[in-house]
């Protein structure tokens, strides 16, 4: 059996070969897919970010997963297939969210996590016995947590190891797909799994790799991440992560977080604005003196902090903007996102919307004219292409030069890597902009699945 695995971009313009091409890490999804391929099956990986798919090479099935950006692409690259007679199965979170949709482009979905639904898909299209839907549980048994990296060989990637520590998350935030995706769960990976894959991976030519540990929230389960943070301090690796904002408030979490070599810590931050904080379902921000004594916390024990905002909710006004800078730039982030709400299918976000007729677009993720930026639904004070406006504004006077001067002189920073990361974030804030959804060339109609 031969099977293709492709990951789509998020869309290319006209004229262009290839996607974007800044922060290009390997997915993580199509080892862990390709993992679960039974012994025999011969595996392609064609990243559609960095190169062109052979749509006329021979394959028996064509796998891929796609978020809610990378919907209208990979639709175009499931109906070239079909095209030509080949069956497609999609995964991935927006397939999770929009089964019925995907459905449409694919003569297979996976909804929920990969493992056991793939090789029970792959043993039913060996019988001929193709079902249109397959269900994998949110928890990942111990022993399928297996990740096949030799198909990104010969890949020009960043020298960046992804690594799942677990998935899910069990906050509650009105606009977030993972939640949504995973009910609110959390499941952990055994912590001797972690540890074996980043020993191979901070050892012999990958040695100096840096570490992405992908989970939304490293912090779910606190006393299981400060052993695991224990066990990682003696083999001197340099990590980055995401987590909640109750890190903050555990001093020898903060300890085990820099002695374990954390180069960055991304939180969400959200809003300053409690009142926004209570709209996203968010109200562990406010505890223990809030944000504020948050960040004093972070700033204290010298964690690098990449903060992430996010704008467009019904108290948000136009001075809120510099003033979210401005307490970022003062308060010395290494890194810091301001991003407007998007309503993704299935949140209770989108359904709120959808429910008071503020979505402008309903499918905006299909709409041709729809770019990366805009805004897909009406904010309560502000115009929605003033909102767009508003929010690339807080991004480039984030990453001017006089702020990544007096953001530089914060202590926790490795210098060499300061300057790297904030210097790609700034050539890549026009490279987005306004970036299609979809191959702009194009011209076909999608071909929807029997």
């Amino acid at each position: 059996m031969r099977v293709t695995l492709i990951h789509p971009c998020i869309g290319k313009r006209v004229g262009e070969r290839h996607g974007l091409r800044t922060w290009q890490m390997q997915p993580l999804w199509a080892a862990a897919v390709a993992a679960q391929t039974p012994p025999g099956a011969e595996i392609r990986f064609y990243d559609d970010r960095l190169e062109n798919v052979p749509f006329d090479e021979p394959t028996d099935l064509v796998g891929i997963s796609l978020e809610t950006y990378t919907a209208r692409r990979a639709y175009q690259i499931a109906s070239e297939y079909r095209q030509r007679g080949v069956p497609v199965v999609m995964g991935g979170i927006h397939a999770t969210l929009c089964p019925d949709e995907v459905a449409l482009y694919a003569e297979s979905v996976v909804t929920g996590c990969a493992e056991g639904a793939w090789q029970e898909l792959i043993g039913d299209l060996e019988r001929g016995t193709l079902k249109k839907f397959y269900h994998g549980a949110h928890a990942p048994s111990d022993d399928s947590w297996r990740y096949d990296r030799s198909i990104f060989d010969a890949k020009h990637y960043l020298p960046v190891q992804l690594i799942e520590f677990g998935r899910g998350c069990r906050l509650s935030c009105e606009f977030c797909a993972v939640q949504t995706a995973f009910h609110r769960t959390y499941s952990g990976r055994p912590a001797e799994q972690v540890l074996a894959e980043v020993a191979a991976a901070s050892s012999g030519a990958t040695r100096n790799q840096l570490i992405f540990f992908v989970d939304d929230n490293l912090a779910c389960e606190p006393d299981r991440l400060k052993q695991f943070l224990r066990n990682l301090i003696p083999m001197r690796v340099r990590w980055v992560g995401q987590a909640g904002i109750n890190v903050a408030h555990d001093s020898e979490m903060l300890d085990l977080i820099v002695r374990s070599g954390c180069r960055c810590l991304l939180i969400g931050f959200e809003s300053l604005k409690p009142t926004n904080l209570k709209e996203m379902s968010k109200p562990i921000n406010e505890v223990r003196g809030g944000i504020e004594q948050a960040v004093r916390d972070l700033r204290r024990a010298s964690v690098p902090v990449y903060g992430t905002f996010v704008f467009g909710f019904d108290d948000d006004l136009p001075d809120d903007f510099e003033r979210t800078v401005a307490f970022s730039v003062e308060h010395g982030f290494l890194l810091a996102a301001f991003a407007h709400l998007m309503p993704f299918p299935g949140t209770a976000l989108f359904r709120r919307l959808a429910a008071e007729k503020r979505l402008l677009n309903e499918s905006w993720w299909l709409d041709p004219s729809y770019s990366y930026n805009s805004v897909a639904f009406q904010p309560l004070h502000l115009g929605p292409d003033e909102l767009r406006r508003h929010c690339l504004a807080s991004r480039r006077q984030f990453f001017s030069l006089s702020s990544m001067m007096r953001r530089s002189m914060a202590a926790g920073f490795h210098q060499r890597e300061y300057w790297v990361v904030n210097l790609l974030h700034r050539v890549e804030l026009s490279l987005r902009n306004g970036h299609p959804l979809g191959d702009q060339s194009w011209n076909k109609p999608l071909l929807h699945a029997g």
